[in-house]
């Protein structure tokens, strides 16, 4: 007797995980990915959403240790394009013996590994990745191509002051449940004071979220917005 369908659907989920694992060696596999007729790439990106793994405190803590269990970055801190990305990095490089230098075009799952180490190693991707992102490309033997430290005469762009406003609010009121009509003060790196709509800043671009580069939606994934995570196909 089926008690919860919930339940039932869970771990029918959990088995066509395990088999996904087996494949990838990872559960950030895509959202269009399908195993024995079973959405499980949805159906992952389902349970990473805030309130994923259900209402039920004990349930939910059940649940995670189960997807734990398989991979323990079934949910990371930063979006699962990423991840899925990094494990591929990781398949190439990770018995290199510090050679990192690959050829753009060379692929692995998907993913085009010389394209993407290329790009994380740019100052302006390398400085907005989270210190443990950072660390994991660093043991592949990655680093930075240049001084990641800013030139001072630098000028903010607007979507750089929108990210420093939302930045500021939530460290002032501890949350991002903007007003939409709230107007932030930030003070760029020019010196100069600008007036940030930053409920209209957060909406416009939560709606817009499929569209976003990989490095904007990693400034909204370092504020903890779950949205920012979700990833597209």
């Amino acid at each position: 007797m089926i008690w919860s369908v919930q339940d039932a659907a869970f771990w029918r989920t959990i088995t066509t995980a395990h088999r996904a694992f087996e494949l990838y060696g990872i559960l950030a596999v895509p959202q269009s990915l399908v195993i024995d007729g079973v959405r499980i790439g949805q159906a992952l990106a389902n349970l990473r959403r805030l309130g994923g793994l259900g209402s039920n405190p004990e349930r939910a803590a059940e649940r995670r240790e189960a997807l734990e269990a398989i991979d323990p970055d079934w949910n990371p801190a930063w979006p699962a394009d990423w991840q899925r990305a990094y494990a591929a990095a990781h398949t190439l490089l990770a018995e290199e013996q510090g050679r990192t230098e690959i050829v753009p075009g060379i692929t692995v799952n998907g993913v085009d590994v010389g394209a993407w180490t290329a790009e994380q190693t740019t100052p302006a991707i390398w400085d907005n990745l989270l210190p443990e992102q950072q660390t994991r490309l660093q043991a592949l033997g990655l680093k930075p191509t240049a001084p990641t430290s800013p030139e001072p005469t630098k000028k903010s762009g607007a979507f750089e002051l929108g990210i420093t406003a939302l930045t500021q609010y939530a460290q002032r009121e501890g949350h991002l449940r903007i007003p939409r009509q709230h107007t932030e003060t930030v003070v760029a790196d020019d010196g100069q004071e600008h007036q940030v709509k930053a409920g209209i800043f957060l909406s416009n671009h939560k709606s817009r979220r499929a569209k976003l580069s990989s490095e904007k939606r990693g400034a909204f994934a370092v504020l903890g917005l779950d949205w920012a995570q979700e990833t597209t196909v």
